[in-house]
């Protein structure tokens, strides 16, 4: 069983909609209970930190997160769902978050006089630093839609497997450890290459690292 958590924090209909184009119909879970017996996990999101982990630990999906990344079952994270895997961000004074990976959550930071748009709205390119199976079939430098004011900063730059440069900043865009992949951007909104990603992910058991 696929389940999609409901967190609160939006974005789970065009989730769930190409996990159908796939032929797959996953259940949207708004409890621990309801996702408890599920093989792999897609921990979306859209929003702030604050108000994604008090619905997080609200439907006790941070001790299923937990038990699921210590069983090596495959979690895909997705946007804020990605950030919130690390241990804190910056946003809402110093949130702390799930602590399934070590780093921190930064904004972006540009000065005024550059009038960068921020959020980062839109397609751009990712490029892959190493290869892993939910990548596979998927070329370095293909774009990716993404929607985001914050990003990653991994404390151990093993877990950066993606990278994508905005305004001239490049960042983490893609991350994995063990049993977990995620992105910052939005595979659902991304097109062919997002269904593929989605794809490889369904078919991937969690058990390869790179």
């Amino acid at each position: 069983m696929l389940a999609i958590l409901d967190y609160g924090a939006g974005n789970l209909t065009s989730v769930r909609l190409a996990f159908e184009r796939l032929g797959v119909q996953a259940v949207v879970a708004g409890t621990a209970a309801e996702a408890e017996t599920a093989d792999r996990l897609v921990f979306p999101g859209v929003g702030s930190a604050a108000s994604g982990m008090e619905g997080i630990r609200t439907r006790g999906f941070d001790r299923l997160l937990q038990q699921a990344f210590s069983e090596h079952r495959p979690i895909l994270g997705i946007c804020l769902g990605m950030q919130l895997l690390f241990d804190s961000s910056a946003e809402d004074d110093n949130q702390q978050a799930l602590g399934l990976l070590p780093g921190k959550v930064i904004p972006f930071q540009f000065p005024a006089e550059q009038r960068i748009k921020i959020p980062q709205m839109g397609w751009n390119a990712v490029t892959f630093t190493r290869s892993h199976p939910v990548f596979q079939g998927i070329e370095s430098g293909d774009a990716f839609y993404f929607v985001h004011s914050y990003y990653v900063s991994p404390a151990e730059v093993s877990l950066t497997c993606g990278l994508t440069e905005y305004a001239g900043l490049e960042f983490t865009s893609a991350v994995s450890s063990a049993s977990l992949v995620a992105t910052q951007f939005h595979p659902e909104r991304s097109g062919d290459c997002g269904l593929q990603l989605l794809n490889n992910f369904l078919h991937w058991d969690g058990t390869i690292s790179c």
